[in-house]
């Protein structure tokens, strides 16, 4: 027994020796050529398959982390405990291990100093379940656990392109963080089960577009009156789908060109947002039309365009400056062949004036979903309420419901009123607050009411004064001509004419 110990101890000696020796004396490539016979020799007889996945891919600038590897590292993690180093079932087993170099070296590149990697190793009878199956599994969960795990982001586009950070970016960001959900949203109940249905259903429905053979986007319009939580909605869609935020500014944007090269630039799972888009960009009523039109109505014409860029300066919402950005890129934008790139964005427009948008611009297809943000009703108000006072009734809530039926009050002045202004200031207090100032709204509505009621009757005035001008006007000019077609007569005939 001792003897053949001794000369199994002497075979493996020998093995090891003839090991070291073709280690370290045959070129790289010829040991490459052997191992690769070897692996082919062996798997005649070994049962077994074996994959691996290195950290990264390439060398040197070309290097990348591989997404396969990042995947399975955050699987195995979420999936195993943490101290092991050999997983181990019935059908497979996973190995992380690395190789370190050979021999000293300083370098930029993880890939220059050691090799990490994972290798799965499964029986030949289990191949077509492990390569159809199980690891699509563990891909899709390690990509679904990286999304949970992420720091979502909120982005802005960059005047002209530039270095942010370490690369070459169009666009700069922060940290996402607002705190609006569904559940503090201002809004009636069913509206808002009925938009977290939409947006869950399309956030699940990748398969589904590809059925129908469109690209997996949806857009929403938001439109209301100014002060109606459109800005809150959408961070409350961020936080419901875990999605980050592309904030577009198209008034720096400087072409079409620039602004696909921006669409291409975003990431999937994202909400791209254009707020006020009624005053961003010429963007606004019908498209121009070819044929020249009289003076008279091109001076109506200004006069009103001029009276509407008055009206959104006073808004604080217009924004002069220099684009050349156009409708037809906006379109193609949104569903043009440039859409497709990426998949699973949802866009957002925002408008306080809906009817001044070109019907091209809105159309389904284009905005599929079209949400009217309006004043604030009592359902809103009780939510309102919640929110700031920490209270789900109160005897004044009945008179705040009469009120707010016969005024018109955005959530957002609802919510300053409700809002404490002290340490001392209780619910009462802040309820009766919104009580007189829903009081105050009413009257200047009222007084309102009755300034436009005078100033109609005033037009209606003016305007049959001027109506019977026109034809006593009409009256003197028909007798002119009269007497001046007599005239004619009697000198050409020398008869006057009987009446």
């Amino acid at each position: 027994m001792g003897e053949m110990w001794a000369q199994a101890g002497s075979m493996m000696a020998s093995a090891m020796f003839v090991y070291a020796m073709f280690q370290q004396y045959f070129p790289s490539q010829i040991r490459r050529y052997i191992d690769t016979y070897a692996q082919k020799l062996l798997a005649l007889f070994y049962p077994y398959v074996q994959i691996t996945f290195y950290e990264y891919s390439g060398s040197g600038f070309s290097h990348s982390r591989s997404q396969a590897y990042a995947a399975i590292e955050r699987y195995l993690a979420a999936n195993s405990s943490t101290k092991a180093k050999r997983l181990k079932a019935d059908m497979l087993w996973w190995e992380s291990s690395k190789t370190l170099p050979q021999r000293q070296s300083f370098s930029y590149y993880p890939t220059e100093d050691e090799k990490r990697f994972f290798k799965l190793t499964f029986h030949k009878q289990n191949r077509e379940l492990v390569m159809d199956s199980y690891l699509k599994h563990v891909l899709d969960e390690g990509k679904e656990i990286a999304v949970k795990a992420r720091q979502r982001k909120l982005y802005t586009n960059n005047k002209t392109e530039g270095w942010y950070g370490n690369r070459w970016s169009m666009w700069s960001h922060v940290v996402f963080e607002h705190p609006s959900t569904f559940d503090t949203l201002a809004l009636e109940t069913s509206k808002k089960e009925e938009i977290i249905k939409d947006l869950i259903r399309f956030s699940k429905a990748k398969d589904y577009y590809k059925k129908v053979g469109k690209a997996w986007k949806r857009g929403y319009l938001l439109y209301g009156p100014p002060g109606t939580g459109k800005s809150t909605m959408i961070a409350a869609m961020a936080n419901l789908l875990q999605y980050d935020v592309y904030d577009l500014e198209l008034t720096a944007v400087k072409d079409n060109t620039e602004l696909r090269k921006l669409l291409i630039d975003t990431s999937s799972k994202s909400i791209i947002v254009i707020e006020d888009i009624d005053c961003s960009i010429d963007l606004t009523g019908q498209r121009k039309m070819k044929i020249e039109k009289d003076d008279d109505e091109e001076e109506e014409e200004e006069e009103e365009d001029a009276q509407n860029v008055k009206e959104a300066k006073g808004a604080g919402q217009c924004k002069n400056e220099n684009s050349k950005v156009t409708l037809s890129g906006i379109l193609n934008f949104i569903d043009g062949l440039w859409s497709v790139c990426g998949g699973e964005r949802i866009i957002v427009f925002t408008t306080n004036y809906m009817e001044k948008l070109d019907p091209a611009l809105i159309r389904r297809g284009r905005m599929d979903k079209h949400i009217e943000l309006s004043y604030c009703g009592f359902e809103a108000f009780k939510i309102l309420a919640r929110n700031y006072l920490d209270i789900e009734s109160h005897w004044l809530f009945e008179s705040i419901g009469k009120l707010l039926e016969e005024t018109n009050m955005t959530p957002a002045d609802v919510a300053e009123n409700l809002m404490p202004k002290s340490d001392e200031d209780e619910a009462e207090t802040c309820l009766k607050n919104l009580i007189k100032a829903l009081e105050t709204a009413k009257e200047e509505m009222k007084k309102k009411a009755e300034e436009e009621e005078k100033a109609k009757l005033k037009a209606e005035e003016e305007l049959k004064k001027k109506a019977e001008e026109e034809a006593e006007e009409d009256k003197i000019s028909a007798e002119k001509k009269d007497n001046e077609t007599a005239a004619k007569e009697v000198k050409e005939n020398g008869v006057v004419p009987k009446e």
